[in-house]
């Protein structure tokens, strides 16, 4: 599940692997042949898809169950569906296109999708007349490959400031809106066993994840991480270790071990995402809010990064399927199926006249949907190359907070590798 705070290994190296797709035969065999509702005209049986994601686990599983078999038969359709743990889908991508046998309707990950486009794996969407209109630009972006659209999400997330109102009520402050405050705040609210300020800082794309909004909104770009904007970025995170606000275990956290240091008290602000809203309400006693993530100064917009999963149409030659899978991927991003999936996934809609009212309905999501029209993929200029740059911006703000080098010779060693 993307909510982008999945780890991917060594997925690039895999899919360097070229494709033979060209020549890929379909996958239903060329057998019936539907009609225009769906149904075959040999005997009458209903068409089913295939459909292949990484929503192996509930609430997510049944979630994206119901809205699949609800848009199948608006289609007339059915589908049989297999979800495999997240770290198993790419592998199995490439293994079903070297065997021909992709499914009908695949789930991607955003970052992965261009890399999977790349090698032919993939129909336009334009094919079916499915355009991207409507939608967050970040959204978009994540999604296209070479100026072509290969799919689409429902919904999306992204990261904020997530703090305990009784911890910034009773020490007399309010969440930061800038860096400046931030380290302030932190340092206020550090005492006795409660840092000021939690985040996710490991060696993988995880911790690059939750740097990226520092980076972007600093001015800092993927393309080349050796400029002062990046190194500011990073000495901010040095400045909050150095003077204890944040833990030095920050190195090894997972999203999850933020989320849980946050939920006993250990932590008073925290960067993470919506997906954490089912387990912080479930934790007696805890009062939170959501505010976006500081930025460098007052007033200047906030860069994150989007997550969430694209929905895209693989090359199995069987035009009619093709034809099905592309209706139901229109139906999932219908205005209705955005709103029901993101309500129930604890997500937001992608299109961006969605946003205000979705909002309006959960404070606490407020803050990450007023986000979502600056926020930019992580594929957006490097599409494929992603990956490398990703593990230079994790290289780089490990080297600092390690104090193995300044941050300014960390983004500099990073870049040049």
């Amino acid at each position: 599940m993307t909510r982008s705070r999945r780890t991917r290994v060594a997925v690039a190296s895999a899919l360097a692997l070229p494709l033979a797709l060209a020549a890929c035969g379909g996958s239903s065999g060329g057998g019936t042949q539907p009609t225009a509702g769906g149904s075959s005209a040999a005997g009458g049986a209903t068409t089913t898809l295939r459909v292949l994601d990484y929503y192996n686990n509930d609430p997510g599983k049944t979630v994206w169950q119901k809205a699949l078999e609800g848009c199948a038969a608006q289609a007339g359709a059915k589908i049989s569906r297999e979800a495999v743990p997240g770290a198993s889908l790419i592998p199995k991508v490439l293994q079903q296109a070297s065997s021909r046998t992709l499914p009908d309707l695949l789930m991607l990950d955003n970052p992965d999708l261009q890399q999977i486009a790349a090698t032919g794996a993939l129909i336009p969407l334009d094919q079916f007349g499915i355009t991207g209109d409507g939608f967050a630009k970040g959204v978009v972006d994540a999604s296209t490959y070479k100026g072509k659209l290969y799919g689409l999400q429902p919904s999306t997330n992204t990261i904020a400031l997530i703090y305990n109102k009784d911890i910034l009520d009773k020490a007399g402050v309010k969440p930061p809106t800038t860096w400046d405050e931030l380290k302030a705040t932190a340092k206020q609210l550090t005492k006795g066993g409660t840092y000021g300020f939690a985040v996710s800082a490991p060696a993988n794309y995880e911790g690059t994840w939750q740097f990226l909004p520092f980076m972007w909104t600093n001015g800092g770009d993927e393309k080349d991480i050796n400029t002062p904007q990046v190194a500011q970025a990073v000495q901010l995170w040095v400045d909050l270790m150095k003077d204890g606000s944040l833990s030095k275990s920050a190195l090894n956290w997972t999203q999850a071990d933020v989320n849980d240091q946050f939920k006993a008290g250990k932590a008073a602000m925290m960067i993470n995402g919506p997906w954490q809203f089912p387990v912080l309400d479930a934790a007696k006693g805890l009062n939170y809010g959501v505010a976006q993530i500081p930025a460098p100064k007052a007033g200047e917009k906030v860069v994150a990064p989007l997550g969430g999963e694209t929905w895209t149409v693989p090359q199995t030659k069987d035009k009619d399927k093709q034809a099905l899978a592309a209706k139901v991927v229109q139906c999932l991003n219908s205005d209705e199926s955005q709103l029901n999936l993101a309500k129930q996934n604890d997500t937001i809609p992608t299109k961006t006249a969605l946003l205000a009212s979705f909002s309006s309905t959960n404070p606490h999501i407020k803050a990450f949907a007023d986000q979502i029209p600056t926020a930019r993929a992580r594929t957006g200029e490097l599409g494929a190359d992603w990956p490398k740059a990703a593990t230079k911006i994790y290289t780089a703000f490990q080297a600092a907070l390690t104090g193995q080098t300044s941050a300014a010779d960390a983004v500099k060693q990073a870049q040049n590798g």
